[in-house]
């Protein structure tokens, strides 16, 4: 639990191509996300990605466009479902990946998924991130949001305001004042991350797993322990054994999130029903119950933002 405790989680959104990889790998100082100039998604799937950055432990979880046409509404559920156990308990940030330049129905339903999906207390924990900040050239940003009503609109939506990365520019510094503003988010919030139930019982079921697996695990990390006995001993011997501790329930974790909850909850979307599922509401009853609630609120929610998108296409 020590690494979950204390990072900052930050949910990357936005359609694709809006650059939410390179954005991750700024954010993160190094290349650990795929990211390439292409029309194409390059992420496929949600991926979590760990780093220490100005001194906090970050976790940044990637997504591919959810609105992207090459989805069905099954596939996009599932990979809804991965963010949301990626991110449990609760993601300190949305941040709303845009690229500088037209203002698309595409970003402004990615505000609208969130809305839906977690309730609009939600809202309180966005935030927009403008990728391609040069393109700005000599103007501010706030001279570029003035020529687009709809935009202006979105940014009013997200209480965490924005930010802009200038991709050719290498200076830290943007990355420091970006990591300040979700701090104050932050404090603004209480201090603590957004959650709704439906983080809470995907947290509950990971929690679970990863307690399963370090059991599995334990005669194996004993082993370990004892040969570390043979070659080391005092305050080495006893860094020694709270790393390996930590790397053993680390990785449990990343099983454990990768393995269960709400993507095995959505297997069962189709014939789980519950009757009073609420958007970032509470979910009552036994644990089947919440599955069913999980399972029948997002697929609600899919269905109606996919029906409403695919219209505005044709």
């Amino acid at each position: 639990m020590l690494q979950n405790m204390t990072e900052k989680r930050i949910v990357l959104l936005g359609k694709t191509g809006a650059g939410k990889s390179a954005a991750g790998n700024t954010i993160l100082g190094t290349r650990l996300f795929k990211s390439q100039l292409r029309s194409n998604s390059v992420t496929k799937d949600c991926e979590k990605k760990r780093e220490i950055v100005c001194g906090q432990s970050l976790a940044v979880i990637d997504t591919p466009g959810l609105f992207d046409t090459k989805f069905t509404q099954e596939e996009a559920k599932e990979k809804i479902a991965l963010c949301i156990n990626f991110s449990s308990p609760g993601p300190h940030v949305f941040l709303i990946v845009i690229k500088l330049g037209r203002f698309t129905k595409e970003e402004q339903e990615t505000v609208e998924l969130i809305q839906k999906l977690f309730g609009d207390e939600a809202s309180k924990y966005t935030m927009v991130l403008f990728t391609h900040g040069e393109k700005l050239q000599d103007r501010t940003i706030e001279e570029f949001l003035s020529g687009s009503p709809n935009l202006v609109n979105l940014v009013d939506q997200c209480k965490g305001g924005y930010h802009v990365f200038n991709n050719k520019d290498k200076n830290p510094s943007q990355v420091t004042e970006l990591l300040e503003k979700i701090n104050n988010m932050v404090m603004m919030n209480g201090g603590s991350h957004y959650t709704t139930e439906m983080f809470q019982e995907a947290e509950r079921k990971i929690e679970e797993e990863k307690n399963r697996i370090l059991r599995e695990n334990e005669e194996k990390r004993n082993k370990e322990e004892e040969k570390l006995k043979k070659i080391l001993e005092g305050e080495a011997l006893e860094k020694a054994r709270m790393e390996l501790r930590e790397k053993h329930e680390r990785e449990a974790r990343e099983k454990a999130e990768k393995m269960n909850t709400a993507v095995h909850y959505l297997g069962v979307a189709g014939s789980v029903a519950a009757s009073g599922a609420t958007i970032g509401g509470i979910i009552a009853g036994p644990p089947g119950a919440a599955v069913g609630a999980l399972a029948g609120a997002i697929t609600g929610v899919i269905e109606v933002l996919f029906e409403e998108y695919v219209c505005c296409i044709q």
